[in-house]
């Protein structure tokens, strides 16, 4: 099973073997010698990146894809990683050549469709880019001729993925829409500091039953955490250039976290609620119930 690299960076190496060890024997495809050797500790980016690349007879471990997949975008921005994985593919098949050897394209088509289809449902937000939709339609192209099986399957993948970034376009407008309103509602409370509070109603007497009121706060609350990608948390935590502290690693690639910048809003918000919620009685023991 394939390990995370301790120190990931695209300057490392692979490990050389020591004296009394012996090198991993080479297997049918590019990174067999990682996979069939000793885990991964290091290795270069051109490394990880052919050990990411299936073949006819290997597949890498779905672990080591998404660990991959996630991690490598602090490196290299998801357009040239999947362009580089495209090019690794046509190389190796020789899918560049005319005509193409149909019985060795159905035996690769299969594992390099997962591999795409993993990436597209796991990172979705990669395809947001036209550039990565250019070069996955591209490369099917290239092998659909072998099979029609493909076409369907590049059709379907696309309908997912379609169907995936419209429902998060549609959640991202309504967390546009609350923050409308909540700017709305602070505007409304700076203009009426002046005036007398209104009566103050706790919110059991709007929603008697706690029951009911935790199932809808955590209907709200799992509704915000279903939007979060995996690479926003990555992307909320780049490292920054130690030259410049105001600019992450790829100067023109935008930060992409508002999802997990309105969950962080949310929490912020229940929290005050919470707490105005026991601070509201005037008396300790009412506070303490």
């Amino acid at each position: 099973m394939f390990t995370t690299p301790s120190g990931f960076s695209p300057h490392l190496a692979c490990a050389e073997p020591g004296e009394d060890e012996e090198a991993p024997q080479e297997g049918p495809g590019p990174g067999a010698c990682l996979a069939d050797g000793p885990p991964i500790t290091s290795a270069s980016l051109d490394t990880l990146i052919q050990n990411l690349v299936p073949t006819a007879d290997y597949y890498p471990e779905k672990a080591y894809v998404f660990t991959f997949l996630l991690s490598a975008r602090l490196f290299i921005p998801p357009p040239e990683l999947l362009s580089r994985v495209c090019e690794l593919c046509i190389k190796q098949q020789q899918l560049d050549q005319s005509p193409l050897d149909t019985a060795k394209v159905r035996k690769f088509g299969p594992k390099i469709l997962q591999l795409l289809t993993e990436w597209t449902e796991t990172f979705p937000t990669d395809f947001r880019d036209e550039t990565m939709v250019g070069h996955l339609k591209d490369f099917i192209h290239r092998i659909a001729p072998c099979d029609e099986a493909y076409w369907k399957t590049m059709n379907q993948m696309l309908q997912k993925l379609s169907q995936r970034l419209a429902l998060m376009s549609k959640g991202e407008e309504s967390i546009v829409k609350v923050s409308l309103n909540a700017s709305s509602i602070s505007d409304k409370l700076v203009a009426f500091k002046t005036k007398p509070p209104p009566i103050q109603k706790d919110i059991l007497s709007i929603c008697n039953d706690p029951y009911t009121l935790a199932q809808q706060l955590t209907h709200v609350e799992l509704e915000h955490l279903s939007r979060i990608g995996p690479e926003e948390f990555v992307q909320a935590f780049v490292q920054k250039d130690p030259l410049d502290g105001t600019q992450p690693c790829f100067s023109d690639q935008k930060k992409k976290t508002s999802n997990l910048e309105a969950y962080v809003r949310w929490f912020n918000r229940l929290c005050y609620l919470v707490a105005t919620e026991i601070c509201m009685p005037a008396k300790k023991k009412q506070r303490a119930q």
